[in-house]
C-alpha cells in the first residue's frame, strides 16, 4: 500500500508494513521474518502481541473501553495505580495517568512547579523529554527537535551530562566534573531558591545510551535535599525492566520526587504516568491539569496493569539484566576485530555502540551503513546520539540467548560488509 497519504513529518527507518507481529519477530505478507531490535524504541518490554496482554485487551474492550475520569472512577485506573504502588518505593503513593511520554513530562514539570512554588527546571545536555513545546524546550540531543520552533518556554537551563566517553575521562572523574558544573550552574544562572526541579534521563536516551554513574545520581539527590529542589527521573525509556531493574533509579540506590513513566507500561498501548507523594500531589489544585483521554482509557490500563504482571511473573526483570551481559559480551568480542566500535555501554537491555574514527571523532556515516547493511538481513537497530553515530539495541525483554546470537551473528555479516 502506498504510504504516500501519510504526513511526511514522520521518518521511517523501514518502508515494512508488517501483517503480524509475535514475540521479537515482524513479519510482512509474504512470510518474511525480521528480528526486531527496536522494540517499538523501548515499548514492546514484553514483546509483541504477548499473549497475556492481548487476552487483557480483548477482554477489557468486551465490557468498557472508556469511562472519562473526571466524571466516573474507571476501576481499572484504581488497580493500575495499586499495581504501580508496589513495585514503586513505598515514599511515591499517588499516580496521574496520561496518553503519552511528553504529556507526562509536561504533567511532572507542572506539578514541580506548583508544588514547590519555583519555576526555573535544570536539564541535562543530550535530553530528549519530547516533542511538544514545553518538552521541546527541554529537549538538547539533537538540534532537529527544535529547529524553526522557537521561541520555546523559558526557565530553562542545561547542565553537562555525565557523558564520561565524549569527555575521555573515567566515571569518577567525570562525575567530580559534571556536579562542579551544576553548582556553578546553581550559583551562576538559576538559584536555588528560585529552582523547582532537576529532571535527568538516569540513562540518555535519543542522546546515546549513555548510563549515568551512580555516584551522579546520588549527587543529584544530595544537591536536592540540600536545597529543597525536586528530583524527577524521567524513566520512560529506562523503565519497567529495560535496565536490568524494575527501574533504573535502582542502580543508584536513590529515590525520586517525581517518577516520569511511559513506553514499556502499555506493551504498546498508549499509556504514561507520573508518580509521586502525596503531601506534593495535594498541591497540585484540582482542575488545573487533566486531560480527556488520561486515565480513562479502560483497555489502556488494562493492557499496562497485564504488562506489570507479565514483567515479574515471568521474570523479565532479571532475564534483562541476564540477556544485557550476554549482549554486550558478544558486542565487545567483536570490538577487538571492528576497532571502530569505540565505545559499547549500557545496563541491562539497553545497550549503546558508539562509532568513532580513526582520529577518535564521531562517525556517523559507518553507522548508517552498518544499520543499512543491517536491514538488509531482516535486523532492525536504530541509531542514536547527537552525532547519530550510536546504534542503540532495544530487544524485548522476553529474548533469549539463542535469539540474542542470532542477531549477532547478522551483526557481524554487516561489519564485515561495511568495513571490508
Amino acid at each position: 500500500m502506498s504510504t504516500e497519504l501519510l504526513a511526511p513529518v514522520w521518518t521511517h527507518l523501514t518502508q515494512l508494513q508488517p501483517s503480524r507481529a509475535e514475540n521479537i519477530y515482524f513479519y510482512d505478507a509474504d512470510g518474511h521474518r525480521y528480528i526486531d531490535f527496536t522494540c517499538g524504541i523501548g515499548v514492546t518490554n514484553t514483546g509483541h502481541c504477548h499473549p497475556s496482554v492481548v487476552a487483557a485487551i480483548r477482554e477489557q474492550a468486551e465490557s468498557l473501553i472508556f469511562g472519562q475520569i473526571n466524571v466516573v472512577v474507571p476501576p481499572q485506573a484504581v488497580a493500575l495505580a495499586e499495581k504501580l504502588n508496589q513495585v514503586t518505593p513505598p515514599s511515591i503513593d499517588r499516580f496521574f495517568f496520561a496518553n503519552s511520554g511528553a504529556e507526562a513530562v509536561e504533567a511532572a514539570v507542572k506539578l514541580a512547579r506548583s508544588a514547590s512554588g519555583r519555576r526555573n527546571i535544570v536539564v541535562f545536555q543530550g535530553s530528549f523529554h519530547g516533542r511538544t513545546h514545553q518538552a521541546m524546550a527541554m529537549t538538547t540531543s539533537k538540534y532537529v527537535y527544535r529547529h524553526d520552533y522557537q521561541p520555546l518556554p523559558g526557565a530553562i537551563f542545561v547542565s553537562p551530562f555525565p557523558y564520561s566517553y565524549y569527555y575521555g575521562w573515567d566515571d569518577e572523574q567525570t562525575t567530580e566534573f559534571c556536579l562542579k558544573q551544576l553548582d556553578l550552574l546553581l550559583h551562576g544562572q538559576t538559584a536555588p531558591d528560585e529552582t523547582a526541579a532537576l529532571i535527568i534521563e538516569p540513562v540518555l536516551g535519543e542522546g546515546g545510551y549513555v548510563p549515568a554513574p551512580p555516584a551522579f545520581l546520588q549527587g543529584l539527590r544530595q544537591v536536592c535535599d540540600e536545597h529543597g529542589i525536586l528530583l524527577i527521573l524521567d524513566e520512560i525509556q529506562t523503565g519497567f525492566g529495560r535496565t536490568g531493574r524494575f527501574f533504573d533509579y535502582e542502580h543508584a540506590g536513590i529515590e525520586p520526587d517525581i517518577l516520569v513513566m511511559a513506553k514499556g507500561l502499555g506493551s504498546g498501548m498508549p499509556i504514561s504516568a507520573i508518580a509521586s507523594r502525596a503531601e506534593l500531589m495535594a498541591s497540585w489544585r484540582p482542575g488545573t491539569h487533566g486531560g480527556t483521554y488520561g486515565g480513562g482509557n479502560a483497555i489502556a490500563l488494562a493492557a499496562a496493569a497485564a504488562t506489570i504482571d507479565v514483567i515479574q511473573g515471568e521474570g523479565l526483570v532479571e532475564n534483562a539484566a541476564m540477556m544485557g551481559t550476554h549482549l554486550i559480551a558478544g558486542l565487545r568480542a567483536l570490538q577487538s576485530d571492528y576497532p571502530l566500535m569505540g565505545d559499547i555501554r549500557g545496563r541491562g537491555l539497553m545497550v549503546g555502540v558508539e562509532f568513532t574514527g580513526p582520529d577518535g571523532e564521531p562517525d556517523a556515516k559507518t553507522t548508517g551503513a552498518i544499520l543499512q547493511a543491517c536491514l538488509k538481513r531482516r535486523l532492525l537497530l536504530l541509531s542514536c546520539g547527537t552525532y547519530q553515530n550510536v546504534l542503540r539495541w532495544i530487544p524485548p525483554l522476553i529474548v533469549t540467548s539463542q535469539q540474542i546470537d542470532e542477531a549477532l551473528a547478522l551483526y557481524r555479516e554487516a561489519l564485515s560488509e561495511v568495513m571490508a
